[in-house]
C-alpha cells in the first residue's frame, strides 16, 4: 500500500510517499480503507519532533490521527461495527491507503468521507478545553484563533451549551465567525480595546500560538482562566498547555450527535493528495485557515 512517511524531523521535505505493508487489526481494533485523513497541526508538530508527551513514536514514522472510511477489517473483541460500515475515527499513520483505528463511530448521514475526516481530533480538542478552562452557561468565552477547525468547533459546541462566544480571526473570515454565532473581530494593534467592546470575558482559549497569552490573561481576569494548545510556553506565565487527548469516543459521539441535530458544520477548506502531504502541512502552518484541510486517498 502507499502511505505518507518520514524517517528524520524537520521541515515538510522530510515527508514521502512510500510503498509499505498493510497494517492489521489488532484486539480492541479495526482497519480502514481511508477515503480522507484529517490534517491537523498536531501533525507537522509531530514531523518537526516537538516534545509532545501524547504522541512519542520512533523513526520512521507514518503521519495522521484522523481518518473516515470504509471498515475492511475487525479485531478481537470488537462488536458493533462490520466490514463494510463507513465510520470516522482516530488510529495512527491515517495518511494512507489502509489505517488501523482505536476510536472510531459511525458516521452521520449525509457526511461526505472528506467532511467527516475534518471531525476526530478538533472535536476531541474542543471538548476537552472548553472543560479544562471552565467557562459555564451565560459566560462568555473568548477564542484567539477562531476560525479554524478546532476554533470552528469550539465556537459552536460553546454555543449548543448556551456560552457567549467571541472570537478573534483575519479579516477575511470575519463573516465566517458571525456565521457561526460568535461577536468577532480582528487581529492587530488595539484588538484588546475592540474585545473589551464586545463583551466582558470570563476565559479565554489560545488556539493559534501568535504571543498573545499576558493581553488573554489580562481580558480573562487570571492565568488559571486561559487555556493554550498553541503555545508551549504559556505554562511559564502560569497557563495550561493542552496538550493530552481526552475522550475520543466521548468527542465522536458529541460530534455525531451535534452533525445530527445540524448544530455543527466545519467546512473543508482544501483537499489534497497522498503525494501533496508537504503542501498540507505548509498550508496548515501557514495558518488563516477556514475550517479543515484534509487528505483525499
Amino acid at each position: 500500500m502507499k502511505k505518507v512517511s518520514f524517517a528524520e524531523f524537520g521541515g515538510p521535505g522530510v515527508l514521502h510517499l512510500v510503498d509499505a505493508e498493510e497494517p492489521h487489526a489488532g484486539p480492541g481494533q479495526i482497519r480502514v480503507a481511508v477515503r480522507a485523513a484529517g490534517v491537523n497541526p498536531v501533525d507537522w508538530r509531530i514531523r518537526e519532533g516537538q516534545k509532545l508527551g501524547a504522541h512519542p513514536i520512533e523513526l520512521p514514522s507514518g503521519v495522521g490521527l484522523d481518518a473516515a472510511g470504509v471498515v475492511d477489517e475487525v479485531g478481537e473483541g470488537v462488536e458493533g461495527v462490520e466490514v463494510g460500515d463507513r465510520v470516522f475515527g482516530e488510529g495512527s499513520s491515517t495518511y494512507a491507503e489502509f489505517a488501523v483505528l482505536s476510536a472510531w463511530a459511525r458516521m452521520p448521514e449525509g457526511l461526505t468521507f472528506e467532511e467527516a475526516a475534518g471531525y476526530p481530533s478538533v472535536v476531541e480538542t474542543a471538548v476537552r478545553i472548553i472543560r479544562e478552562v471552565g467557562v459555564r452557561p451565560g459566560q462568555t468565552l473568548l477564542v484567539s484563533g477562531a476560525s479554524g477547525g478546532v476554533g470552528s468547533a469550539v465556537l459552536q459546541i460553546a454555543r449548543d451549551r448556551g456560552i457567549r462566544v467571541i472570537g478573534t480571526a483575519g479579516a477575511a473570515n470575519q463573516d465566517y465567525l458571525r456565521s457561526l454565532g460568535a461577536l468577532a473581530t480582528t487581529y492587530g494593534e488595539g484588538w484588546v480595546e475592540r474585545v473589551r467592546r464586545l463583551d466582558r470575558v470570563d476565559a479565554a482559549l489560545d488556539l493559534a500560538g501568535t504571543g498573545v497569552i499576558r493581553e488573554l490573561i489580562d481580558l480573562a481576569g487570571s492565568p488559571e482562566r486561559v487555556v493554550s494548545i498553541a503555545d508551549l510556553g504559556a505554562p511559564e506565565l502560569g497557563v495550561r498547555f493542552s496538550g493530552v487527548a481526552g475522550s475520543m469516543p466521548e468527542a465522536l459521539a458529541t460530534a455525531a450527535d451535534l452533525i445530527s441535530r445540524g448544530k455543527l458544520h466545519i467546512p473543508v477548506e482544501k483537499s489534497y493528495t497522498l503525494a501533496e502531504a508537504a503542501a498540507a502541512h505548509i498550508d496548515s502552518q501557514a495558518g488563516h485557515t477556514r475550517g479543515r484541510r484534509v487528505i483525499v486517498v
